[in-house]
């Protein structure tokens, strides 16, 4: 039996690469095959990995994982002023930075349960927030946000003779840029590996702990049983993949915000995982790009290219349509994502893997088998 799901894992994980790294001539009929949103399909598909650890496997709530996606960012951008426009630093030192905020929030916020564990946390983030929008300007850039100068540092980059082009330097894996295609492939590497180890935390006893605690967490600590470390585990793991993810950001547009600390973009992973399937393996990527693909195709809408799909119809009932059509797009691109998400959690609850699933054993219903027919045949 064993056997069997590690051969089913790894067609899984080598279906997943084959589908990621054709992302561009896949996506391309549906508009989605340049590589700034290919980039951004990997980035936040991360994230949600990341949050999925700790959100479908523990059960924990968390509103704060925006407050490690800025993190990420700013510690990038500080790897890239201060040392080099090698991206190798960056990542390696977000991940560990994000690591230390994660275990000290995660210490905190983890002495409760339930909704008073996702109110501290949204707590955290929102302070986290606040200070690198006003009080930590110095480190921050406050709104402005933190960019690349010509006049940085640099120093690994000076001292290996690195040539300073005119202008700001871009961001680069030994050489190569992060720019264009090759950014999206070293994004996509980055994802695949990031889906293996969801895939082995999953399928190892550590994450069948972990589900054991979302199942009934009281009776394993009546059996003796420190279920707070394995939710500390967890919560850590799950920072360093928002971690990660942040400092991607910072990789293929290097600048940071506090924009990407607001408890929006917390409760925009949620989205994504709820979205996909709580729990499951694909169903966070799944979700993120849904949702990323839907905010760059509806919000680029505007009331000219509507009054221009619409221009079939009479003049008395073209402005009415635009107008109201105009409310799902645009600015309000975020009311089409509630209205389909409404849809999903009314019809589908378990989210789109549900209903991939769901459609799968309909077109392919699965054959019973000897004992089932036998023990059927005995009633």
């Amino acid at each position: 039996m064993m056997n069997t799901l590690a051969k089913q894992d790894r067609w899984l994980l080598f279906g997943f690469a084959l589908v990621v790294l054709a992302g561009p001539l896949l996506l391309k009929p549906f508009g989605a095959g340049y590589p700034d949103l290919l980039q951004k399909f990997c980035i936040f598909g991360i994230f949600a990995i990341g949050y999925n650890i700790l959100f479908g496997l523990t059960g924990y709530l968390s509103f704060g994982h925006a407050a490690f996606l800025g993190i990420g960012s700013y510690t990038a951008v500080w790897s890239f002023k201060l040392f080099t426009m090698n991206v190798l630093p960056a990542i390696v030192l977000s991940v560990m930075l994000t690591a230390v905020f994660a275990l000290l929030i995660g210490y905190i916020c983890l002495r409760r349960s339930g909704i008073y564990f996702s109110i501290l946390t949204l707590a955290f983030a929102q302070m986290a927030y606040n200070l690198a929008y006003s009080v930590l300007t110095p480190i921050t850039n406050g709104e402005t946000g933190l960019q690349l100068a010509r006049d940085d540092l640099r120093s690994v980059d000076r001292l290996f003779g690195v040539a300073i082009q005119d202008g700001i330097p871009s961001t680069n894996f030994f050489g190569l840029s992060m720019v264009g295609y090759s950014g999206f492939y070293f994004c996509a590497v980055l994802l695949i590996l990031s889906f293996y180890i969801s895939m082995r935390i999953t399928r190892s006893p550590f994450g069948l702990m972990l589900k054991a605690v979302k199942s009934n967490q009281n009776r394993l600590k009546y059996t003796g049983i420190n279920t707070r470390s394995y939710a500390l585990t967890a919560f850590v793991i799950s920072g360093c993949f928002a971690g990660l993810a942040g400092a991607m950001l910072a990789v293929t547009d290097p600048l940071a915000g506090a924009d990407r600390m607001h408890w929006s973009a917390s409760g925009e992973v949620v989205l994504m995982t709820i979205l996909g399937g709580v729990g499951t393996l694909l169903g966070p990527v799944i979700g993120a790009g849904v949702i990323k693909y839907l905010e760059n195709i509806f919000s680029s809408f505007n009331e000219q290219i509507l009054n221009s799909v619409f221009d079939f119809l009479p003049d008395a009932i073209q402005h009415p349509v635009v107008t109201f059509v105009g409310l799902f797009v645009g600015e309000g691109w975020e009311l089409t994502l509630g209205v389909l998400f409404l849809v999903l959690i009314i019809f589908v609850p378990g989210g789109l893997m549900q209903g991939l699933q769901s459609l799968q054993r309909r077109i392919f219903p699965a054959r019973p088998t000897p004992a089932a027919d036998a023990a059927r045949g005995a009633h």
